[in-house]
């Protein structure tokens, strides 16, 4: 199936690693325009490789409304447009309400949350021009609860409110947007999770095991391949929605 992405370019926040360069690779193969917005510059010159030119890496964090500022300006500046967004940079962090704290659970949402809607800010004026798309990474944890990460959930069910905020604001424009619920998905920063547990190995057994599709993780490439195709006009009526790429994880029965 032709996506038409040629030449489109569309920003990842994270878009280095993971699930982020999961969704540059698969833009490069549809002939897109990718703007990585990530720290990580190894991973990013790997994929500026694959691009043969036709990609741009911001190595920036993200950490401020300058930073998205700049990160917007830049890619305009180099690339004259922007046809999509995708948010999707962030970290588990571990800060729950047990061991946690009030400060520490600030930080964990602004990091987590706050660079979603300055991109998407600042991103806007470009994205009416050529009636975009913005796809939300969020979590099935947000819908799910996990334990012990206040911070990041609450980041990830803000995610869905503004996916169908924005939906709402942004219709008389044509700018669609939509957000991605993964689940387990076997990443870089997954697998040092993993690698935490005494026997790492059993543990990743035991999760494969409760995965009803296939009793395997998500391969970041499935995510990616659902992110791209919101982006594209083959899905040009498909807005407000929260889409779950997990192999049945979040709804269907353990006990399959």
């Amino acid at each position: 199936m032709n996506l038409n992405l040629q030449d489109k370019v569309i920003l990842i926040s994270g878009g280095a690693k993971g699930i982020g360069g999961a969704i540059s690779r698969g833009l490069i193969e549809e002939g897109a325009i990718p703007v990585i917005i990530d720290p990580s510059e190894k991973e990013a010159n790997e994929i500026l490789k694959i691009a043969q030119g036709r990609a741009l890496h911001i190595p920036i964090r993200l950490s401020t409304e300058e930073d998205a500022r700049l990160a917007i300006q830049k890619t305009v500046d180099s690339l004259g447009r922007i046809d999509g967004l995708v948010n999707n940079a962030g970290a588990n962090d571990g800060v729950g309400l047990e061991n946690g704290s009030p400060e520490a659970f600030a930080n964990s949402v602004s990091k987590n949350l706050f660079h979603y809607y300055y991109l998407a800010h600042f991103a806007l004026s470009y994205l009416k021009a050529s009636k975009g798309a913005i796809v939300n990474i969020s979590s099935k944890t947000a819908v799910t609860g996990q334990g012990g990460t206040s911070g990041y959930i609450a980041a990830k069910g803000a995610q869905l409110a503004l996916t169908r905020e924005w939906a709402v604001e942004l219709l008389p424009y044509q700018i669609r947007v939509n957000a991605i619920l993964p689940a387990e998905v076997f990443t870089p920063m997954y697998e040092s999770w993993i690698q935490s547990f005494p026997n790492p190995e059993e543990k990743l057994a035991e999760i494969n095991s409760r995965i009803p599709l296939g009793n395997r993780m998500t391969r970041a490439e499935e995510i990616a391949a659902m992110a791209i195709f919101l982006l594209s006009e083959k899905a040009s009526h498909i807005t407000g929605q929260h889409l779950y790429v997990d192999g049945g994880y979040t709804h269907l029965d353990r006990a399959l």
